[in-house]
Formats: C-alpha cells, structure tokens, sequence
C-alpha cells in the first residue's frame, strides 16, 4: 500500500470497535480515487481512514486505524487566532468579574486571576501537544477514553457537551437583559429579542465551521479593541486625566481596602476566575477542522499567555483601582446584570455618558459570541460521541459540506429553551440555576483531564521508544506544567466545595438554603460521577494501561521527520529576534 492511497473515504464498510478510533471494512468498488469522490458526493457518513506504515510504507501489523469525520477543514490561521485570543472572553470577564470584586476584594481579584492563568496556560499547552499529535474530531473528548479509561471519556464528553448546551438559552437570554440597558428597548418584549439573537446564532453555526471562524473573528476582534481601549482609557481615568476627576491611584487598595471576607473570599474568587477562562479549550476542539494544525495550532496556543496577561490580568487590575468593592451597583448582581459590569461602573463613576453604551455594545458582543461558541462546541463534541457510538448515531451525520448537520440544529433547539423569559425573572433565575448546576464544574473537569491525559501520553510515549524529538510540537510547560495544571484544578474543586457548603454569609442562612446552595455549586460531581460508573459497569471498561495506549493512530502527517528536519533547520538560520519573537508568539 502506497502512502497516497492511506487516506480514503470507506463508504458500506461495517465499524468495528478494536481501538478507541474504530476500524472500517472496505468495499472493493473499483479505484480509490473513484470511491474517494464517490462517498463524499453521496454518502455523508463517510469516514476518513488512516493506516499506520512502516519505513517502507508498508501497514504494521496489529496496530489499529484511526478513523475520523470528514469535517471540513476550512479554519484558516487568521481564525485560529482570534479565537485564541478572544474566543473567551465573554460575560465572565465583563460582568462575572464584578461578582468576584464584591466578594474578594481587588488583591484577591488579582491574585486569584494571575494563579488561575497559570494553571489554564499549563492546561491549554498540554491540549496544544495533544492536539497538534493528534487532531482528532472530538479533541479532548476522546483523548480521555484514549489515554485514562473509555468510561472517564463518555463521562467527560457528555458533561462538557452538557454545559455549552445549557450555555447557549442563558446566553440568548442574557443577551435579551442587555438590551434592556438601553431606554429605547426596555418596552420591547424580551421575547423579541430572544428570537433575533435565536435566530442570528443558529444561522451563523448553519454556515457550517467557515461560518463560526468568520464569527468569531469579527467579534474577538472587537472585544480585544474593547479591552485595549478601556485599559487605555482606565489609566487616563486613575491618574486624573478626565476632567473634574480627581486622582485615584490605589486609595480603594485602602479604603474599602484590598481584601475582602478574608480567605474565603479569595476562594470565592478562584472559583470565578475559574468559569471565566471557561472556552479556552475551543482552540484544541478546532484542530480537527484547521487545515494545517501542525503550524497553525501553536501560533494559537502560544497566543493565550497575552490574552491571560493583557486582557484578564491588566483589564482587572484597572478595574480594581477605579471601582471599590462595596460600590452598591456590584452588590446582589447576578451574573446576567449588565449594570453590574464594573467596566461600565468604572466608567459611569467617572462620568463619561458614551461609552458606557459602548462597553454595553461590547458586553451584548460577548454574549452572542459565547452562544456561537456554545453550538459549535456541543455539537462538534456530540458529533464525536455518535462516532464512537457513545451518542444517538443520528447526530454523527456529517453533510456534503462537512457539517455536522443533525448535531448542530439538536444544539439549536436548546436555544428554546431561552423562551423561558416570558415566564418571570423568578422562574427563569431559578431554572437556570439549576441547568447550570448540572454541567457547572464541567471547565474543571476537562482541565483536570486534559492535564491527565498530556502525563499519561508523555509516559506512554517514552515507554514505546519515542523521543520528545518525535513531536511537531511541544508543551512549553512541559509535563510539569501538567502536573501543576492537575493540582489546581483539584484545588479548585476542593474550594469550590467548601464555598458551596459554607458560602460567604452562610451564618444568616437556613438549613434549606444552605443545602440549596451546596446543590447549586456542586450538583455536577455526583451528575459526572454517576454516568462515569454507569457506564463503566455496563460496559466493562478497563483503566489504560501504560503499554496499551495507542500513540500511532490519529496523526495527519504522513512523513513527519522530515517535515520536522526542514522546518529545524530553517530555525536554525533565524536572527535570535525572531527566534524570541516565534517562542513567544
């Protein structure tokens, strides 16, 4: 078997389940290139298949193949990264962080929000090793049945599947509240809107993947400006440069002061922070559909340390010296209250009139773009689950464009579910709630197992005689950036189970409240939990062993070492600025 005629569209075949990618029988129709074009013009659950060689080109024996979707690899770099640098950035950032401001006080805010970019750095390099190797539809989904164990995988993909699926009706809604913002809007039924933005959503994501990166180029384009400009103009606020505004500096370090709620209030914030980095791992979820991962996706990964530093750190930091914490805007805000940005409250206090309604244009931005993202992550992640018959088998149907048709209008009819407005601010808070509780833990969850399976798949690949050397692209934490990315999110876990059983002023609060509160910030453990056992025991499923897990299968490049020897010895012939300039960027 020659190495052009690896990749094929198998059309008839039955799937086997011998590896954790499946096999594929194939029907001898006449030429490979006949039956390349023949499956994709008129079977759209054609699968692609990759054959392990070896020197001479020849299959190895006893080495499973890899299949995947045939999604359309239509992501360009210029997509990659944006969404890199402001695919998150979203209501966590513009609103959430008031919530954490209120509770912990600007010191707190600050330090909880530098360690959890650390950690998210670690996790997002491991994804990006993991990603460039193998970039497999279903990303990180599957590399928890492929590296820990097949039931810990279905778990994982199903709670990370759950959360953009509640995501998507909380952030229509939110979107519908923001309008409200404006006078001219508030008479409008918000039911209107929540069709707009249903509708505006829904259409983009139709646009299969070319659809959701134009997206979402156009909106982290705007949001990074957004935030460049407030950090530009929060400094002209703080040293006194708006007129009849006084100077600032740091006097909220001091009074109210810089901490507050003690400890506690710190953790609250490292759980905030947490949700806010929430979506970074959409990078590795967009490898499968990116043309040529190996160069694109470390550009992309390499990308978060700015956005961490820049957009959280810098952005928050400013924040905490012009807004205090016991400002009465921030208190008893919930996360969908627009008025409860501290970016607008910073700029209201300093009574500048315009740009308050722009930071709201921005915040509405944000909202859209993290219900964009919501539809392509479930249904990228649902579609990955079909495949491997972990999911409905209707929702792995790939179309002739290489959309994950039924899995994404399936993600588009939770947007629904953001109806629910019609029914009172009461029901619809307390709905949520819960919705939320489910799947609220799933960011630490995929961290923590993104972590994981980068140490195992160093180990597994050292024990099967590969060397660092062997791969397109290298975590720059290394392995023990993975094993600090896993200890926080432990951490996080622990805090956040203590917050949710004794919250802030949990003294004033009833027996049933505080099981209510428990339930709230907890319930996705015994949820993830639950399907994790119930899957094991059903299916029988066995823990990876070390020497058992595939590193073959999965991988694109065909000829990779050399591939690797050109681009290294190019490298060697760069000025040391631009090899500065390629580590860091």
């Amino acid at each position: 078997m020659a190495p052009n005629d690896l990749e094929k569209a198998v059309s008839g075949g039955s799937r086997t389940t011998g590896s954790d990618f499946g096999s594929a029988k194939v029907t001898k129709t006449g030429s490979a290139w006949s039956r390349f074009k023949h499956s994709f013009k008129r079977n759209p659950n054609a699968r692609v298949v990759t054959v392990a060689l070896d020197e001479e080109g020849r299959p190895l024996p006893d080495q499973p193949v890899a299949t995947d979707q045939p999604l359309a690899m239509k992501l360009k770099d210029r997509h990659l990264q944006m969404i890199a640098i402001g695919g998150s950035i979203g209501t966590g950032l513009f609103v959430g962080s008031g919530a954490a401001l209120s509770a912990g006080g600007p010191a707190s805010v600050v330090i909880a929000y530098v360690l959890i970019g650390t950690m998210v750095f670690c996790t997002v390099h491991a994804l990006g090793e993991l990603a460039v190797t193998f970039p497999v539809a279903g990303s990180f989904a599957v590399y928890g049945t492929r590296f820990i164990d097949p039931a810990w995988g279905f778990a994982m993909a199903w709670n990370y599947a759950l959360a953009w699926l509640v995501a998507l009706p909380l952030e229509i809604v939110a979107a519908s509240i923001t309008m409200s913002f404006w006078e001219g809007s508030r008479d409008v039924n918000r039911t209107v809107w929540v069709t707009i933005f249903f509708i505006t959503i829904a259409a983009i994501n139709l646009f299969g993947v070319k659809g959701y990166g134009e997206a979402e180029f156009v909106f982290s384009t705007l949001k990074v400006a957004a935030v460049i400009g407030f950090i530009i103009l929060g400094i002209v606020i703080n040293t006194g440069g708006v007129p009849g505004q006084p100077y600032i500096g740091a006097k909220f370090w001091y009074n109210p002061g810089a901490f507050h709620n003690g400890f506690k209030g710190l953790c609250s914030v490292f759980v905030t922070a947490a949700f806010s980095f929430a979506g970074t791992e959409l990078v590795g979820l967009c490898a499968a559909e990116t043309k040529d991962p190996r160069k694109t996706l470390p550009k992309a990964v390499k990308q978060v340390f700015w956005r961490i530093t820049l957009f959280y750190v810098v952005s928050l930091t400013i924040v905490g010296c012009l807004v205090p914490y016991n400002d009465p805007h921030l208190i008893g805000a919930s996360s969908t209250d627009v008025n409860a940005s501290p970016f607008v409250i910073a700029v209201r206090n300093a009574g500048i009139d315009a740009v308050p309604s722009i930071m709201n244009a921005v915040i509405l931005v944000a909202v859209l773009s993290v219900g964009n993202s919501a539809v392509y992550g479930s249904s990228r992640t649902l579609a990955s689950l079909a495949d491997r018959k972990q999911a409905p088998k209707i929702l792995g149907y790939i179309d002739n464009s290489g959309r994950p048709l039924v899995a994404i209008l399936f993600c588009c009819s939770f947007g629904l579910i953001a109806y629910i407005v019609a029914a009172g601010d009461e029901t619809r808070i307390k709905a949520f709630t819960w919705m939320l509780a489910i799947s609220g833990l799933s960011a630490i969850f995929n961290w923590a197992s993104i972590c994981l399976c980068h140490i195992r798949f160093r180990r597994a690949w050292k024990l099967q005689g590969h060397t660092l050397d062997d791969l397109a692209f290298r975590s720059q934490a290394t392995v023990y950036g993975s094993w600090l990315g896993l200890i926080f999110n432990v951490l996080i876990l622990a805090a956040q189970f203590w917050t949710g059983f004794a919250p802030v002023g949990y003294g004033e609060m009833t027996a049933g409240e505080r099981v209510e509160s428990f339930f709230a910030a907890y319930l996705a453990f015994p949820v993830l939990m639950t399907s994790f056992l119930a899957y094991k025991i059903a299916f029988k499923t066995k823990f990876k062993r070390l020497k058992d897990i595939d590193v073959v299968s999965g991988r694109r490049e065909l000829d990779l070492p050399a591939l690797l020897a050109a681009e290294r010895e190019e490298q060697r012939k760069w000025p040391r600025w631009k090899k500065i300039y390629k580590t860091l960027c």
